[in-house]
Order: C-alpha cells, then sequence, then structure tokens
C-alpha cells in the first residue's frame, strides 16, 4: 500500500481534537456518540487510524494510532464501539447503514439529503436496479413497515442466507432500508425498516449531486483542516475526479485554498 503523505502537525491537532482522537475527549456514552456524529456530520463506524476520515472506533479509543486489532472479539475498544453502534441504531436520532463497498456509516440526519443525492435510489429504479431478492425484501417492508431477520427471511421466501445478506447490503447502500433495533435475547436478531419511516424529511428532499458532493466535501473538510489527493474520495467511495471538482467548488465560493494539487485547506486555518 502507498503510504499516504505526510500532514502538517497543525492539521494533525486539528483532527486530534475535531474526530475526538484525544484521551479527554474519547467518546464513552451513546449521547457522546451522537454528539460525535452530529459534529462531525458523517463518521465510519470500525474504521481505524490505517483509513482516513472520522471514525467511532477511533473516538471511542480516543487516540490518532488506534488500530482494530486481529481477534476484535476479545478486544475491550472494539467491543465498546459495537455496543455504542447496536445503541445508536435502536436510539434512532442518526442514520446508519452499510453503503457502497459495505462501508458501515453513521450520518447526522442534515447529511442524509446529500448522501442520498449521491448513493441512493428513487422508486422507478428499483426494477432495473435491485435483484429479485432485494425486490422481495421491499415489498414485505412496505407492506409490514419492520421485520426481524428471521421474519423477514420465511415471509420472503428466501432460503439462502447469502443471497438474503447481499439483498439486504443492496437495500442498505440504495438507502431504501436500515437495521432499527438489535436484539440478543432469546437469540441474535436484527430488526429491519424502511429508511424513509425514521428519516422522512431527510429522504425526501432533492439534491442535486453536484450540490450533495460539494457539500459532503465541506462536511469533510470542517473535521479534517484540510484534504490530500484521493484522501476524499476514498473516505466516501466516488471517483477522484468528482472529488477534485467538489473540493474546486468550496474553493471557488472562498471557503476553500488550494494549496497544491490535490490539496486543500480550510480558509479559516490560514
Amino acid at each position: 500500500m502507498k503510504p499516504r503523505p505526510e500532514l502538517p502537525a497543525d492539521i494533525e491537532d486539528f483532527r486530534d481534537r475535531s474526530w475526538r482522537r484525544e484521551g479527554t475527549l474519547q467518546v464513552q456514552t451513546a449521547l457522546e456518540a451522537e454528539r460525535f456524529i452530529e459534529q462531525v456530520g458523517f463518521a465510519a463506524c470500525l474504521t481505524d487510524s490505517r483509513r482516513p476520515g472520522p471514525s467511532l472506533y477511533v473516538a471511542v479509543c480516543g487516540r490518532r494510532d488506534a488500530v482494530m486489532p486481529r481477534n476484535v472479539q476479545k478486544d475491550d475498544e472494539a467491543s465498546r464501539t459495537w455496543v455504542l453502534k447496536d445503541a445508536l441504531i435502536g436510539r434512532g436520532r442518526v442514520y446508519y447503514a452499510k453503503l457502497a463497498g459495505g462501508r458501515a456509516v453513521f450520518m447526522a440526519p442534515r447529511m442524509v439529503p446529500a448522501f442520498h443525492a449521491v448513493w441512493g435510489m428513487r422508486r422507478p429504479e428499483e426494477s432495473r436496479r435491485l435483484s429479485r431478492s432485494a425486490r422481495a425484501i421491499l415489498r414485505v417492508l412496505r407492506r409490514e413497515w419492520e421485520m426481524a431477520t428471521a421474519d423477514l427471511r420465511k415471509e420472503t421466501g428466501i432460503v439462502d442466507r447469502a443471497t438474503f445478506t447481499r439483498a439486504l447490503d443492496e437495500l442498505q447502500a440504495a438507502m431504501l432500508v436500515i437495521p432499527s433495533a438489535v436484539y440478543y435475547e432469546p437469540k441474535f436478531t436484527y430488526v429491519y425498516e424502511l429508511a424513509v419511516g425514521r428519516f422522512p424529511d431527510a429522504l425526501r428532499k432533492r439534491v442535486g449531486r453536484a450540490t450533495a458532493l460539494r457539500e459532503i466535501a465541506r462536511c469533510f473538510l470542517a473535521g479534517a483542516g484540510m484534504t490530500i489527493p484521493g484522501e476524499l474520495a476514498r473516505v466516501i467511495g466516488v471517483s477522484r475526479p468528482e472529488a477534485g471538482r467538489a473540493n474546486r467548488a468550496l474553493v471557488a465560493e472562498g471557503y476553500a485554498t488550494m494549496v497544491s494539487r490535490g490539496t486543500y485547506r480550510l480558509v479559516t486555518l490560514g
């Protein structure tokens, strides 16, 4: 893997504060996790310091060099992040789903329209873009509104577990379905519901793709202080040309300055 360019010390310090990479700022409760996500706009769930961008796991660790161990089941920090993730899903105040590429992402409600403009799917597109299994799950949830995993599999008639999981991942990536609760007793299960049921206003708001990408870039830069070549594209899963256009739009309006090709810095940081 190609090493990332080194960031200036003041930018690393800025990220320590905004991304809660300091022991005095680490996230410990569900309320603190919600405030963190609202502050940064969006954050990965279980990524570590090897991937750029804000992360709930790193914020729980409260340090810049947090690395997820191989055996996560026995890791206290990974376990605490997992417990917080389940609590946030149940509280329903922030959006959580696996987006494109299986990225588990939390979003503040204010960022949902922008993400939906980039990754969401409108109803007329469903028959063309969704698999048969995904459409079967969607039909059931539109009738029942929410349902536990086992009941959903039974109702749709999808016997193969892997097919069912892939279909749910499709629907989450399209921002159509989200997990709404997690239960461990009498057995482990997720409950799924229509995303529009929990975030109706945000998901019905129309935003153009270019505008959406600009606002996602703004949100990222506000927490990052500076973005280096390829960083934004990697964090949000879009092409580098699209990410570049979004950053240059911020330069055009005076929100950012271009330090060098592909490197942008918040104007307020000088």
